[in-house]
């Protein structure tokens, strides 16, 4: 599988932090290289192998080293790596057909970046653009990139490091269901509140509103989300103004919800988005992003405009052949089905720990929020010495997050839901003799 190194994480991560930014964060006490995967597993330079449930933040959307993608890129290797958008490429015309196809915006046009905080920015461009405002609407909680444009829609105060901004940015209820004003509300009561909010954010709003972006479930934010339905009633306020609705599906899209191809489908009632943005998963680990829109709101620029790198030959050629295995082994399915039998061994063991205060999310996008932040930190640490690798999320960093590759097994889901009971109870007791 691979060469270990003799150079150590140690000795590593020694040349990291002399190189590289402080504000670079790094999971673990001691950081640690991955060197190589196969399916669902990982290993680093040491030689310890590892379950895989985060995919390098829900990018690995079907396994690591896919035959398929493998030889779809090493093909296209040989050929050639790049031309850039000045030129046809029959890979990003053939994905950008399926792209169009399969996101549900009639008559959509497709523009290929290289991640998913440029697709964000595209589409803010776009909306802006088209509606002649630099107002938009975004959800509390939210996160959408790094990016200077996409930090200024940014909700989630610990990832927004500015407040300097080219928009004007009002934030609306609604992302977070457990918590806040309307919290204790049932659901039909949770979406008339957050509604009135929304509509009472318009009355304050200096002019017209270009529009409203909204991951379906926020994912930096922890895996929460609304309930079904509140992103429909939403667009019925958007419509009767005008305003446009993009919808963020970089972590929610390809079907890791199960339960839906887009997380906006489970609030869909009132139509599709108006645009669309993509990124993460359908490169399977190459650098891809893109914006499906309207035609109308996508050719709304009027001014030069191409991508270098966007929907390179090779990244759109390892991206066919990822989203054809994906389709051809019906994975939304897999995620459903083994997604549903790991929530429910998630809420078993979360009932008998105090640590845990809720399990959230949908198919092969779960969270844990705990007690703390320590305990989250408790938690990260324990799964990874005993052979698991998670995510970390939540405004407070109080938040564990699920998203294992969309083959995951019965077996692994199984294993993986071992190894975080193991780590829970490490966690609570280390917590509960602290407070004692």
């Amino acid at each position: 599988m691979g060469t270990v190194t003799t150079e150590t994480h140690a000795q590593l991560h020694a040349r990291h932090r002399a190189v590289l930014p402080d504000w670079l964060a790094t999971y673990y006490r001691e950081p640690i290289e991955i060197t190589h995967g196969r399916g669902r597993h990982v290993w680093d330079a040491e030689g310890r192998q590892y379950l895989d449930f985060f995919g390098g933040i829900l990018t690995t959307m079907t396994a690591h080293a896919l035959p398929e993608v493998t030889a779809a890129i090493t093909e296209q290797a040989g050929k050639i790596l790049h031309t850039s958008t000045l030129y046809l490429s029959r890979q990003a015309v053939d994905l950008a057909e399926r792209i169009a196809h399969l996101s549900g915006i009639p008559d959509a046009r497709v523009f290929f970046t290289t991640s998913g905080t440029e697709a964000n920015d595209t589409a803010l461009l776009l909306a802006t653009t088209y509606r002649k405002s630099n107002q938009v609407l975004a959800l509390r909680n939210s996160y959408h990139g790094r990016s200077f444009t996409a930090i200024g829609i940014t909700g989630n105060t610990a990832w927004s490091p500015t407040s300097l901004s080219p928009l004007q940015t009002l934030y609306v209820h609604g992302g977070v269901r457990s918590s806040g004003p309307f919290a204790h509300l049932s659901d039909g009561e949770f979406i008339t509140a957050c509604v009135a909010d929304l509509e009472d954010i318009l009355g304050q709003a200096n002019g017209q509103v270009a529009a409203l972006i909204a991951e379906p479930i926020q994912g930096v934010g922890g895996f929460t989300s609304g309930p079904d339905g509140l992103l429909a009633a939403f667009k019925e306020v958007l419509d009767r103004h005008g305003i446009l609705w993009i919808t963020d599906e970089v972590q929610t899209g390809w079907g890791r919800t199960g339960d839906h191809f887009w997380g906006w489908q489970a609030h869909g009632q009132s139509g599709p988005p108006d645009i669309l943005t993509f990124a993460k998963g359908i490169g399977n680990g190459m650098s891809m992003g893109g914006v499906v829109a309207r035609a109308d709101v996508m050719n709304t620029l009027t001014a030069n405009s191409i991508s270098t790198f966007g929907g390179s030959p090779i990244t759109t050629a390892g991206a066919l052949a990822n989203l054809q295995y994906l389709l051809d082994h019906d994975l939304q399915a897999n995620a459903r089905r083994v997604g549903g039998l790991l929530k429910s061994r998630l809420e078993a063991i979360s009932a008998a720990n105090p640590v845990v205060r809720e399990v959230r999310g949908r198919g092969l996008m779960l969270g844990l929020a705990l007690s703390e932040p320590s305990a989250a930190n408790l938690v990260l640490e324990a799964a990874r010495e005993g052979g698991l690798l998670i995510g970390k999320g939540g405004r407070a960093g109080d938040s564990l997050r699920i998203a294992p590759p969309l083959t995951l097994t019965v077996a692994e889901a199984e294993e993986g839901a071992d190894i975080l009971d193991t780590a829970l109870k490490q966690a609570w007791d280390q917590l509960g003799a602290g407070a004692a």
